[in-house]
């Protein structure tokens, strides 16, 4: 299995540090506002991601943070806490603002079929962990205390840019528009491992440290929570591309210099999912939701299958039209399974032989749309049904857009419909109601749909000797006085 490795800039075959084990952390949620579909894109392809790793054999423990302190509105030092910003804006406790939008991220999570993962952790569940790391830190001299915070020491590094090539002048603090130098850093790329009221006064929640009253800042939460669950050697990190810096960047500068040596050799980067107006944020006021596709009466498997369609490298533009065209295709695509008899004794050979198809495309750096072609493949296969059903359902628990169980909910439907007996409907052309004509209407179509034909030919004869004349028409007849 070969995936890109965004530390090395190109593909690589996947190994991890024990055979047949993977330790895999994922970037979760900060649970101040509803998740966007474009935040539940790189949701949606670390499922997929694990879900591979399980089906071809591994062995697996994914661990998601859930952030409820800590995380600031620039993604590095500055601006305000957003858990706060959440709660100001709700009038609610930032506890509260957590755990409402932390129930509604894993709502929306089971409403696109993406698997919980083995260990979910908020960030406020750990703040000793954060402090024993920051200690250490301190003591090693990769950090040190200024204005009452505590600051991560990026001169010690060796290499501290590790996935892009920065400019180093453009990061230099105090030149982004907007941001006020931190005079406390020593180097403008250091960055807060712990606040102290010198930060905010206003801090919704703090705790005590031997650096004062605080909390920890957002990029020690991820290395803490990652090591007392997946250890000290992490195979595979995922997360949104804009994720890699500064936040993945950070990470790992504080967990190798914590632990002295490599901790994830692996990153798993998903590019952003865009509009035709830019890329997509929560700060532009009404953003797409996965209960707003359900209101539109978009089902969210047809969103799952969009992304899947295409590589998660690359860059995702959403728009109606697009989700009109997925759906289209996946209703298409369901129909044709809902087609197939699942009944019968599977060709174990054949299965095997469409699996290796599907294994081919997925061992390619996660090819989501090759692995759904292989879909279609199937239904093309010269095997029975049986075996098609069998290798779907496979295939489908990698990709998992529901295809056997929303088939079956469409051949159940379809059987209600066919056993529903016919409306005929008999409307008089000018208005006149006379049941006992439309009595005769009605026995001459019973009649012709027996193949009874000389009763209907009689009866017609019979309402023309009345002045009555019948035109047929789809569903029903009309008639009218000549």
């Amino acid at each position: 299995m070969y995936l890109y490795n965004s530390a090395t800039h190109k593909k690589e075959e996947f190994k991890t540090h024990t055979p047949g084990h993977v330790e895999m952390y994922t970037c979760g949620p900060t649970v101040y506002h509803f998740a966007h579909i474009g935040n539940l894109r790189s949701y949606i392809m670390e499922d997929v991601l694990e879900k591979y790793l399980r089906f071809v054999g591994y062995d697996v423990n994914r661990v998601m943070n859930i952030t409820d302190v800590g995380h600031l509105t620039s993604d590095a030092d500055e601006g305000e806490d957003k858990m706060l910003k959440g709660a100001k804006r709700e009038k609610k406790t930032v506890m509260e603002i957590a755990q409402f939008y932390t129930d509604a991220f894993f709502a929306d999570c089971a409403k696109l079929n993406i698997k919980t993962p083995d260990v979910v952790q908020p960030a406020t569940g750990l703040i000793d962990d954060y402090i024993h790391i920051v200690s250490s830190l301190i003591e090693k001299g990769f950090a040190y205390v200024a204005g009452g915070n505590v600051y991560f020491d990026t001169s010690k590094l060796q290499r501290y840019y590790i996935f892009n090539d920065h400019n180093e002048e453009d990061l230099a603090v105090g030149v982004r528009e907007g941001v006020e130098e931190d005079t406390n850093k020593r180097n403008k790329n250091d960055f807060v491992l712990w606040f102290t009221k010198s930060k905010f006064e206003d801090q919704a929640l703090k705790w005590d440290s031997p650096w004062g009253v605080g909390y920890p800042g957002w990029h020690i939460e991820c290395s803490g929570i990652s090591m007392k669950f997946n250890g000290e050697y992490l195979d595979l990190h995922c997360g949104g591309i804009d994720n890699a810096f500064p936040h993945h960047t950070n990470e790992i500068a504080q967990s190798e210099s914590y632990l002295g040596h490599t901790w994830c050799p692996h990153w798993f980067h998903v590019l952003h999912l865009n509009t035709n107006d830019g890329k997509m944020s929560k700060s532009k006021g009404e953003f797409l939701t996965v209960s707003l596709l359900e209101e539109k009466g978009y089902d969210p498997m047809a969103y799952r299958f969009f992304c899947l369609q295409s590589h998660y490298r690359k860059g995702l533009v959403f728009s109606w039209e697009n989700l009109d065209n997925a759906t289209v295709a996946y209703n298409k695509l369901l129909a044709k399974i809902a087609a197939l008899n699942p009944a019968g004794e599977v060709d174990a050979a054949a299965a095997d032989e469409l699996k290796a198809k599907f294994t081919k495309a997925m061992d390619n750096d996660l090819n989501t749309s090759m692995g759904v072609t292989v879909l279609y493949d199937v239904l093309k296969a010269k095997t029975n049904d049986a075996t098609k059903c069998h290798v779907i359902g496979e295939i489908d628990g990698v990709l998992g857009l529901k295809l056997l169980e929303k088939a079956a909910e469409l051949r159940e439907k379809q059987a209600k419909l066919a056993a529903q007996p016919a409306v005929f409907t008999v409307v008089s052309e000018d208005g006149e109601e006379n049941a006992q004509v439309e009595a005769l209407i009605r026995q001459r179509a019973d009649a012709k749909k027996a193949k009874n034909f000389t009763e209907a030919d009689r009866i017609r004869d019979e309402l023309k000797a009345q002045g009555i004349e019948i035109t047929d028409v789809a569903g029903g007849a009309k008639w009218k006085r000549v």
